[in-house]
């Protein structure tokens, strides 16, 4: 797997491409920035501006609570299970021709998202987004490098292209908040078509075209198939534990089946010549331990965004609007501690920086876990909110460097590509899991109050529903909610608490090494 395709901020592309970056005009060289920036703020925007829109799309296409998980998770699973195979795409078949299509295609997911009709819909239009966010964010990263000079230029380019991240989970929230209450919840979709067209527009000219060839490349489709529907099969049958019991068919026939392709994946992966996952980059502990603590990241910041948005749109009454400016403290703790992690990481290395971290991500999800139909924002959500960005502030930084640390030339885009895919991944498998301990625990409350045909019927409750219910009806549904909600938060913070245990035992990155290394993005 090339490095150049999947996001090694510092690696040198060959001679040819370096000469020809030098040889690039300058006016050019500024709009295949901007058009790199707007291409990673769109990916990043499809993870967060939907957020705040799915109490929305729940009492618009009538979604039940476990299946309004799929507006997240198929996006999720789509873009982490293919982000490898998107950066081998873009080596075979060249990082313009790529980066094009992608855009495209997530142009065109995004518009008949918007249109959607039904949740089978919606949820294969997220899909189809998540596979068009697998081919730009490596092709994008891969432009970088063959566009800008190595050293201040690039560096700057980098620079930007993080930034565009960072922002783009905010502003999603936000935006989401502004396009659900002043339009519709269909244009936290429909907003990246005019972005997308004129985003194709500017990419012709900025990127000239590319001379490829195919000979002697091979793409490990039966590895990315089978490591896409094999987890996807997991996720489903964990979202289906909700509703029936865990011995029912329905649930253990996708674990098993799902199980079984991923086993098949690791065989497939052992005996390729070429495979989109080399095995061997696990026996580092270092970076065995980033991706696991990275999976767990994944989980807790998906099952935060997720469930309180819920909670402040169903329970406490925020609007749309209200919510997306809510979330930002936690991009104001985010940045200020990503930027102290950043200057701290060479003098003091990884491991402290990601103890610290996580540890503070275990203290902010037990506070979540107090969560009551009663509270408020400023007393119960403020704090946790805060200390959670901090948290990943202080932790992604540091995890991006133990995994790429040490690491062979050959072995650095995929070292980093991980990294990326397991956060993914991770949210999709939280988010399953820790839903599924939300609903249970949320109906089983509403059958202690107020019976099982209550329990079944507020299974699809969103916002609008609660100005009709009879007020002893609302208080019962808003306790349990917030019982649910924070048994899954406190579940969480236990996770959270193993990922401390991990960065305090297992990595064992240097400050030197840190300071030496050549680090990836994460997307």
């Amino acid at each position: 797997m090339s490095e150049r395709s999947l996001g090694q901020a510092h690696a040198a592309p060959p001679a040819s491409a370096r000469a020809d970056a030098a040889a690039e005009p300058g006016s050019r060289k500024g709009l295949a920035l901007v058009a790199i920036a707007v291409a990673q703020l769109m990916v990043v925007l499809d993870v967060s501006i939907v957020n705040v829109a799915l109490p929305s799309i729940q009492g618009a296409l009538d979604f039940s609570a476990t299946n309004l998980e799929w507006v997240v998770n198929a996006y999720a699973l789509a873009f982490g299970g293919l982000l490898l195979l998107g950066g081998r795409i873009a080596d075979m078949y060249g990082q313009r021709r790529t980066f094009l299509f992608g855009v495209g295609l997530l142009t065109v997911a995004s518009l008949l998202g918007g249109l959607a009709t039904n949740q089978g819909w919606l949820i294969a239009a997220r899909a189809v987004q998540g596979m068009a966010g697998a081919l730009v964010a490596p092709a994008a990263l891969a432009l970088i490098a063959s566009t800008f000079s190595e050293g201040g230029e690039r560096n700057k380019a980098m620079g930007i292209y993080a930034a565009m991240g960072g922002a783009g989970g905010a502003l999603g929230n936000v935006l989401g908040g502004v396009f659900t209450d002043a339009l519709s919840w269909r244009w936290v979709l429909f907003v990246n078509v005019p972005i997308g067209v004129l985003l194709l527009l500017a990419a012709v000219k900025a990127f000239p075209a590319e001379r490829v060839t195919t000979a002697g490349r091979r793409l490990d489709l039966p590895g990315a198939v089978t490591s896409t529907v094999g987890m996807s099969l997991v996720v489903y049958g964990l979202i289906h534990a909700a509703t029936e019991d865990w011995g029912s068919a329905g649930t253990v026939t996708p674990l098993v089946v799902g199980a079984a392709l991923l086993a098949l994946f690791l065989v497939i992966e052992i005996r390729s010549d070429s495979p989109l996952m080399p095995l061997s980059i696990f026996r580092n502990r270092n970076r065995s331990g980033a991706y696991a603590i990275m999976l767990t990241l994944g989980a807790g910041m998906i099952v935060l965004f997720y469930f309180l948005t819920l909670f402040m749109q169903i329970v406490l009454g925020f609007s749309p609007l209200r919510t997306g400016f809510a979330f930002l403290p936690f991009a104001v703790g985010a940045a200020v501690c990503a930027t102290i992690s950043s200057q701290a990481v060479g003098r003091v290395g990884p491991r402290i920086l990601l103890g610290a971290g996580t540890l503070l991500a275990a203290v902010a999800f037990f506070w979540f876990s107090r969560l009551s139909e009663d509270g408020s924002y400023s007393g119960d959500l403020l704090g946790p909110l805060v200390l959670s960005g901090c948290s990943v502030g202080l932790c992604f930084v540091p995890l991006t460097l133990a995994a790429v640390a040490g690491v062979r030339k050959a072995q650095a885009g995929v070292s980093s590509a991980l990294l990326n895919a397991g956060q993914q991944v991770g949210a999709a498998l939280g988010l399953a899991a820790l839903g599924t301990v939300a609903v249970t625990v949320t109906k089983d409350r509403i059958t202690e109050l107020l019976g099982p045909a209550a329990a079944e019927a507020a299974e699809g409750y969103g916002p609008a529903d609660a100005a009709h219910m009879p007020p002893e009806v609302r208080e019962a549904v808003f306790d349990a909610l917030a019982q649910g909600y924070g048994t899954a938060f406190m579940v969480t913070g236990f996770i959270l608490l193993g990922a401390f245990v991990l960065a305090v035992l297992v990595i064992r990155v240097s400050s030197k090494d840190a300071e030496n290394a050549e680090m990836g993005v994460v997307i």
